[in-house]
């Protein structure tokens, strides 16, 4: 179902517990506007993008992830694990014609994306390179040359095999970190979204709940000379204990999830 067009993604946001009020509540002005006045819900609008789009904007918090990210027009933005491109559309309408996406994602991904992907870039997404590789192989991206890296629901999949292929098929976690690294502008950020596993988890979680401690990443990052810079708690979920699949319908789409911004 679409949204009227005319319904801002904040009303959306609100509408779920809105009661009755003498005058709306305040909104935080980084959910809309970045620091440098790009207003973000302006990508939001309708259009020719996938329906489900619309109604996942509001569940997944795209308005405040996307503002926490910093993207702005002009920029360079490496997007890891993009899968049908859900993000990658608003990176691309933000960055506008003068900026740059690379949208990667492992081969074997094609399995279950299908034709997703070219449905939404092929003709329409012109300033979105696609980039086919393990997340240890970032070849197609030169050195030093990306504003922005988002690897969003995505870096436990390092210590996961996908069914019939063989192990590490996807990359060696310390490589893909490296990578990363090196196509990073010096005062580039990395920012990374994942589902929480509970703290002192083994990095191998990611293989069975798909989770991971955040704790890992960030050891990792820091460990090549990325220092943390902000987190943010806008996917925060108490009630989620961390032990249960992320798949699991008790927990689908209701995760809690860890937004870190690293910079170099």
């Amino acid at each position: 179902m679409r949204y009227p067009t005319l319904l801002s993604l904040s009303g959306l946001l609100l509408a779920a517990c809105a009661t009755p009020a003498a005058a709306p509540a305040p909104e935080a002005p980084s959910a809309k506007v970045a620091p440098g006045g790009f207003d973000y819900e302006t990508v939001f609008g309708q259009d020719d993008r996938p329906e489900q789009d619309y109604a996942m904007y509001p569940v997944r918090k795209s308005a405040e992830v996307l503002s926490f990210t910093g993207v702005m027009p002009g920029m360079t933005v490496v997007e890891l694990e993009a899968g049908d491109g859900f993000y990658t559309e608003l990176m691309s309408r933000v960055t506008g014609p003068e900026g740059q996406v690379y949208m990667q994602n492992p081969p074997s991904f094609k399995n279950f994306l299908g034709d997703k992907v070219s449905k939404r870039v092929d003709g329409r997404l012109e300033n979105v390179t696609l980039v086919e590789s393990a997340f240890d192989n970032l070849t197609a991206v030169e050195d030093e040359s990306a504003d922005l890296v988002t690897w969003f629901l995505g870096p436990h999949e390092l210590w996961y095999t996908p069914e019939g292929e063989p192990e590490g098929v996807l990359g060696d976690p310390d490589m893909a970190f490296d990578e990363i690294v090196r196509v990073m502008k010096p005062g580039g950020s990395f920012v990374v979204l994942d589902h929480m596993a509970p703290a002192g988890s083994p990095p191998t979680t990611g293989a069975t709940t798909h989770r991971i401690d955040k704790a890992i990443i960030i050891s990792m990052a820091e460990a090549r000379g990325l220092a943390l810079a902000a987190e943010s708690d806008t996917l925060a979920n108490p009630d989620d204990d961390g032990t249960v699949l992320v798949f699991d319908p008790s927990v689908r789409r209701k995760t809690n999830r860890f937004l870190l911004k690293f910079t170099k």
